[in-house]
């Protein structure tokens, strides 16, 4: 069981996924990432459908995989009536230069009939010539059972001569797929003990699930359990419908709860970063409360929770975050106790100090701001600004004296905003103005027109992102807004927070504040 390896099929059935699409050169950069990490499979695509697939298995092979991963292509068996040799299909996989074929075929009888329309006979032919020739070609061949576990549920002996078929064909690997999700665990199990009562003994088997009950981890994990060494699934379970198995959830399931030693603690600790890579490249918003790798994965809010964290994170936490690259997260909010204050202040969010009744005073501030429409989950910085203002003496770096904002439709159809603000930094008054591609916008580039001649560190702030939140929708166009604004200067990210019935305000508070914070923290 030390023995697993994983196949990855991040580059094909991920991105059947609604709303992701990789060019050629996202599929080398996360193959490449991949193999880093420690892939032993990379399904790359199916040559033999479409241009891009060619591509890419084109542009791979004067490529290498740091890792030493083996590239994959995908196709189907031949098609009713055709050689092998003369089959399209097959001719891609060879032409694609790969060192090894996932090819797939039916398994269920009910399939061979009515959606391929040859005989039951056929369609064991059909995989035995077809993992045959790519075996000739010196190819390594994945068989994947398609829809094995419901073909086998219909008519287990013939599920069971579609195995044994691919394996007299000569195939390295025979995967057992779950394909339409709808197995469960307990099923799983059994039929792949049946399997291997079936199939001479080390015959290497595989298991490739979905996701459609939400148990594709679940179904890999005790398939692993049952005896099979190779798990197929994607980066954060991405695939067709509700997706595939999530190899991120899948790893260190079996490397830190079996104790299987399928991968480097090294490489362990890379898993975070790897989820939030592919989610970049694939233009998809990380999952905050994904297992394991999550922004939420190790938030505490509750107060209780804190507390007993800090005596012992066993306590609420079934691992060390940094295992996994991760890390653990306490949140400040109207659940909060002191110790949420507390533990902000040990690990560096909160650089200051407060005593027990100051603490109090400033649990009790957030709750009635949360109240009101505040949120400091991610906007640690304003709150840091708020408590050394309730501390007393914190001199401000600057202050605005007030802004206009004019905003003009053209007779071209363009909008033009103009931002006009007046801010004092110590007795000096500036008054200047900037134009933007939006209101909040002209107001940003104001508010640095105006303080980068003084403080020149704050051309390296950047507004990294601008998120806006309608608090209460029963108010129309006259309901209070949330602003969130994240910024960073290159080396680290904070957040600040801005609420008010006007959206231009809510955003002028949390930009004045992502400026001020940078000011307080770094010396002006």
């Amino acid at each position: 069981m030390n023995r697993i390896v994983f196949f990855d099929t991040t580059l094909r059935d991920g991105t059947q996924r609604a709303g992701i699409s990789l060019t050629v050169s996202d599929k080398i950069k996360i193959a490449q990432r991949l193999s880093a990490f420690g892939i032993q499979y990379i399904e790359g695509g199916w040559p033999g459908s479409n241009p891009k697939d060619a591509e890419f298995f084109e542009a791979m092979k004067s490529k290498k995989l740091p890792g030493g991963a083996k590239l994959v292509a995908f196709g189907s068996t031949r098609r009713g009536g055709i050689p092998a040799d003369r089959d399209t299909n097959l001719r891609a996989l060879v032409e694609s230069g790969t060192p090894a074929a996932a090819i797939f075929g039916k398994s269920w009888d009910f399939h061979v009939r009515d959606a391929l329309g040859v005989s039951l006979e056929e369609n064991l032919e059909m995989i035995r010539d077809s993992v045959a020739f790519l075996k000739s070609k010196g190819i390594e061949v994945i068989y994947d059972a398609e829809h094995f576990f419901d073909g086998f549920k219909a008519n287990r002996e013939y599920a069971l001569a579609t195995l044994e078929a691919a394996w007299k064909g000569g195939a390295g690997w025979l995967t057992l797929c779950d394909t339409n999700g709808g197995t469960l665990p307990s099923e799983l199990t059994g039929i792949i003990d049946e399997v291997r009562r079936f199939l001479a003994a080390g015959i290497p088997l595989g298991i490739h699930a979905h996701n459609d009950c939400e148990l594709a981890v679940a179904n890999s994990v005790a398939a692993v359990q049952a005896g099979i060494t190779m798990v197929q699934g994607t980066i954060n379970g991405y695939g067709e419908r509700c997706g595939n198995a999530n190899l991120v959830s899948i790893i260190p399931i079996l490397k830190l709860k079996l104790k299987i030693d399928c991968l480097s603690d090294d490489r362990l600790k890379d898993l975070t970063h790897l989820s939030h890579f592919v989610s970049e490249v694939a233009n998809m918003a990380p999952i905050e409360s994904q297992p394991f790798v999550g922004r939420n994965a190790f938030a505490h809010k509750g107060g209780v929770h804190v507390s007993a964290l800090q005596k012992n994170p066993a306590t609420y936490e079934h691992l060390d975050p940094a295992l996994v690259g991760n890390e653990r997260q306490v949140i400040i909010s109207e659940l909060s106790g002191r110790s949420n204050l507390a533990s902000h202040a040990q690990d560096g969010r909160l650089s200051l100090e407060a005593s027990r009744e100051e603490t109090g005073q400033v649990l009790e501030m957030v709750k009635n701001l949360e109240h009101q429409g505040y949120q400091f989950e991610g906007a640690e910085a304003t709150l840091e600004l708020m408590i050394r203002q309730a501390k007393g003496g914190f001199k401000e770096p600057f202050v605005h004296q007030g802004f206009r904002i004019i905003v003009e439709k053209r007779e071209d159809d363009r909008v033009f905003s103009e931002a006009t603000i007046k801010v004092m930094v110590g007795d000096r008054v500036i008054h200047t103005a900037a134009d933007g591609n939006g209101p909040v916008n002209a107001l940003d580039n104001a508010l640095r027109k105006a303080l980068e001649e003084v403080f020149p560190a704050l051309k390296r702030v950047k507004l990294l992102d601008y998120k806006v939140r309608v608090l209460e929708g029963s108010d129309g166009t006259g309901a209070k807004t949330r602003v969130l604004i994240e910024s960073g200067d290159g080396e680290r990210t904070w957040g600040t927070v801005g609420v008010h019935e006007n959206i231009i305000e809510a955003s002028w508070q949390a930009l004045v504040d992502s400026l001020k914070y940078e000011l307080i923290n770094n010396g002006k």
